[in-house]
């Protein structure tokens, strides 16, 4: 009979833990939402100090993402 309370102890303790992290997933996504897609400023400096490096004179006109 003990072997049967230590599963079920066991069950719930893991369901009410699995519960916990989904809500503090969900409380994380509603804080930090997802960045809508866009130009990032720093990424195109860093593309421009990077080609006008490696090309000395060269001028960026364009920068896009492949995906």
């Amino acid at each position: 009979m003990d072997l049967l309370l230590y599963c079920t102890t066991a069950f719930i303790a893991v369901f009410v833990l699995l519960t916990v992290l989904a809500v503090v997933m969900k409380l994380i996504t509603q804080v930090f939402p997802e960045q809508l897609p866009g130009k990032d400023v720093a990424m195109i400096v860093a593309v421009a100090s990077v080609v006008s490096t490696l090309y000395s004179g060269a001028v960026i006109t364009k920068v896009e993402e492949v995906k």
